[in-house]
């Protein structure tokens, strides 16, 4: 607070900016990454550059992100003795379905330059763009491993949410199909400053190829369930003769259905992941069987 005081400037809300101001929990989610001396990590939300330097010390290199003009000339004054660190002042995200085109080219020299190490997020993510920063990073081909991050609590049990509850959506359906998510600590308001007005948590995911690898189209299966979640209270069925209307009869609908031994009556909400994906590959290859189908997959 009183570095924002000396530089008379005071967070942005519009910027989703809460700043973790406990060292302690700073420091677990730093040693929740499992850092090595070879690893690359993604900061988003360099803030301060308080967590810039506690990466800083245990990785080889860190890019850190920061879309503020004012944080990120705090931050450049703050880590300005740490020779491993690459500040960037953009935005993240290109838009809300991409991540930044020259961010992801820098990230991939990075990567390339350390062969040995892993890459991973570590961030105290600001809130507003927390979800499309961490479901477009998995959506890329960028070879991560691991994602330790602060977001809102009720964006983390969305994330690990199980089927026919309210917080079951494509998001959990999307992580859960590659990655091992958990909810490693819940953190109350006073541990940020500003105070925000909802509980945080600290989420861990892993890499999970295994599932990933059953996957077998991952731009078509994310579009199917978000296409299929955005109806979530209709009948499945209904919902899947009006996304592939153009693709498939219903009586095509129909076989698909009934090969996977879901009836007339089930609602995406109420199917696991293992489910759905097995049920969006027969779809990916029912309608690209078909050869008068027209292309209107693409990633929504």
């Amino acid at each position: 607070m009183s570095l924002f005081r000396e530089h008379g400037f005071n967070p942005r809300t519009d910027l989703g900016q809460n700043f973790l101001i406990d060292i302690n929990l700073v420091e677990f989610a730093v040693r929740a990454a499992d850092i090595s001396k070879d690893d690359l990590i993604l900061e988003v939300g360099t803030g301060t550059g308080g967590m810039t330097t506690f990466l800083a010390a245990q990785a080889a290199h860190v890019v850190s992100v920061e879309v503020d003009p004012k944080m990120f000339s705090l931050a450049t004054h703050v880590t300005r003795n740490c020779h491993n660190i690459t500040l960037i002042n953009r935005d993240i995200l290109h838009n809300k379905n991409t991540l930044s085109p020259e961010i992801v080219a820098l990230l991939r020299q990075e990567i390339h330059r350390r062969p040995d190490g892993q890459f991973k997020l570590v961030a105290n993510l600001p809130y507003n763009v927390a979800t499309p920063v961490i479901s477009n990073l998995v959506a890329s081909d960028l070879p991560w491993s691991a994602i330790v991050a602060t977001i809102q609590l009720e964006l983390g049990e969305k994330m690990i949410a199980e089927p026919r509850t309210s917080s079951y959506s494509a998001l959990s359906v999307w992580l859960q199909s590659q990655c091992s998510v958990q909810i490693i600590r819940r953190l109350p308001p006073q541990v940020f400053w500003p105070r925000p007005k909802v509980h945080s948590a600290i989420v861990s995911l892993r890499r999970h190829d295994g599932r990933g690898g059953r996957i077998e189209d991952r731009p078509f299966f994310l579009d199917f369930i978000r296409r299929l979640f955005h109806q979530r209270r209709k009948l499945m069925r209904t919902v899947l003769c009006g996304m592939y209307r153009k693709q498939l009869s219903k009586t095509d609908v129909d076989a698909v259905l009934a090969e996977l031994g879901q009836g007339s009556k089930s609602r995406a909400d109420q199917l696991d992941v293992t489910t759905l994906l097995r049920l969006a590959n027969h779809f990916y290859r029912a309608v690209n069987e078909r050869p008068d189908r027209e292309s209107t997959l693409t990633c929504r």
